[in-house]
C-alpha cells in the first residue's frame, strides 16, 4: 500500500504544474543533481562479511556474503521564507496549500501566534526588536525521490526513508516551530556553547538548539542551513516534542541492514549535506565550516533573492546480503564511516 501512495505521488508531482519561483527545484532536477554528486558523496565501499546458517533438509551450512558501506541520499530538505512555498516545485503543489491552511487553522484559533513570521527581521515584533539579526524560516523534509529507483541488493543498502514521504513539515508543526516551548528547557538551549555548528566561542554558525524557525545569524544561507540542520535531527530521533513522523529502520527481507544513528552536528559519521539549489555542489560537507578567514565567506554565492534553499542529507548505511536462514555474525576489517 505504501508503495502504491509513493507511485501515486511521483505521478501526481509530474502531473501537475504550480507557478514557478525564481528558485524552483523539480524532481527530476533533484535526481540529477543528485547523480551528479554520488561518486563524491556515496562513498561505496566494502567494508567486511557477515555469515549465515544456511539449512536444508538434510544438512547445514555457512555462508557468507560481503558487507558494504555506503551514504545515502536519504532526505531532500527545504528551508524557504513563506509557509506552503516549498521551493521543490512538485511538492510545493500536493503539500503546499494543504500545509499552509493546517498551520492558519491551528494558529487562528491561538489568536497571539502570528502565521506570517517568515521572512521578515524582528522588526515590529513585540520583544524582539534588540535583536535586528533575528530570522524566521520554513522548513520541510522529504524522503528523496531517488529512493523510488530499483536497486540490486547486493549493491546499495536499504534505507530508512522511503521516496516523497514528509517526514517534517513546519507548517504542521506550527505551533512548536514558532514558540520555543519545551524546547527552550533543553540544557542546549540554556548553556552556550552546548550543540552549536561550528567551533564555539571562536567561530560558530548558531546553536542546534532550540529547534525552532528562529536562529540569529546575519548571514541568511547559514541561517537556512541551521534550520535545515534542526529539521534533521529531529526526523532522525524518535519521540521528539513535534509533529512529525521520524525515521525508521529499513525494512528488507534479503539484506541486512546496519543504519545510521541520530544526526550529529559537525559530524559526517553521521550524516553531510550537498547543497541543490541556489547554487549546486557536486560533493557533500557538513554545515559549520570556519570561514573567517574567507573574504566571501560560506555564503558567498549561496544566496537566493526569494530566500529558497534545497539540500540533501546524506546518511551512512552498511548492509550485507542475506545468504541463509539466520544471521550468525559479522566482521569489519576498517572502520566505516571513520
Amino acid at each position: 500500500m505504501r508503495g502504491q501512495i509513493r507511485i501515486g505521488l511521483l505521478l501526481l508531482a509530474f502531473a501537475v504544474t504550480p507557478a514557478a519561483h525564481s528558485e524552483d527545484i523539480s524532481t527530476t532536477e533533484i535526481v540529477s543533481r543528485t547523480a551528479e554528486a554520488t561518486f563524491a558523496c556515496m562513498q561505496w565501499t566494502p567494508v567486511g562479511l557477515c555469515f549465515w546458517l544456511q539449512c536444508t533438509w538434510f544438512s547445514c551450512d555457512v555462508e557468507s556474503s560481503l558487507k558494504i558501506g555506503h551514504y545515502n541520499p536519504d532526505l531532500v530538505v527545504s528551508s524557504y521564507n513563506d509557509l506552503g512555498s516549498n521551493p521543490w516545485r512538485e511538492i510545493r503543489a500536493i503539500l503546499g496549500t494543504a500545509e499552509r491552511r493546517a498551520a492558519e487553522g491551528l494558529l487562528g484559533r491561538l489568536g497571539n501566534v502570528p502565521v506570517e513570521s517568515a521572512g521578515n527581521r524582528t522588526e515590529g515584533q513585540a520583544g524582539r526588536d534588540n535583536h535586528a539579526n533575528l530570522i524566521f524560516r520554513e522548513a520541510d523534509a522529504i524522503g528523496h525521490p531517488s529512493l523510488l529507483l530499483p536497486s540490486p541488493a547486493n549493491v546499495t543498502c536499504a534505507s530508512q526513508a522511503r521516496a516523497f514521504t514528509p517526514y517534517f513539515l513546519s507548517g504542521l508543526d506550527a505551533l512548536s516551530w514558532r514558540r520555543a516551548a519545551p524546547e527552550g528547557f533543553y540544557p542546549a538551549s540554556l548553556v552556550p556553547g552546548l550543540r552549536e555548528v561550528g567551533q564555539w566561542p571562536l567561530q560558530t554558525w548558531g546553536g542546534v538548539y532550540p529547534r525552532t524557525g528562529w536562529s540569529i545569524q546575519s548571514e541568511e544561507p547559514k541561517a537556512a542551513a541551521l534550520t535545515a540542520q534542526r529539521a534533521g535531527d529531529i526526523v532522525t530521533r524518535p519521540h521528539q516534542p513535534h509533529i512529525y513522523w521520524p525515521l525508521r529502520d529499513p525494512s528488507s527481507s534479503n539484506q541486512r541492514v546496519w543504519p545510521p544513528g541520530a544526526l550529529l552536528e559537525n559530524d559526517a559519521a553521521s550524516g553531510y549535506w550537498q547543497m541543490l539549489s541556489p547554487k549546486v555542489d557536486s560533493d557533500c560537507q557538513v554545515f559549520g565550516s570556519n570561514d573567517l578567514n574567507d573574504t566571501r565567506g560560506w555564503g558567498g554565492g549561496r544566496v537566493d533573492v526569494e530566500g529558497d534553499y534545497v539540500w540533501n542529507l546524506w546518511r551512512p548505511y552498511q548492509c550485507c546480503e542475506r545468504q541463509g536462514q539466520l544471521f550468525l555474525f559479522d566482521i569489519n576489517w576498517l572502520n566505516y564511516p571513520d
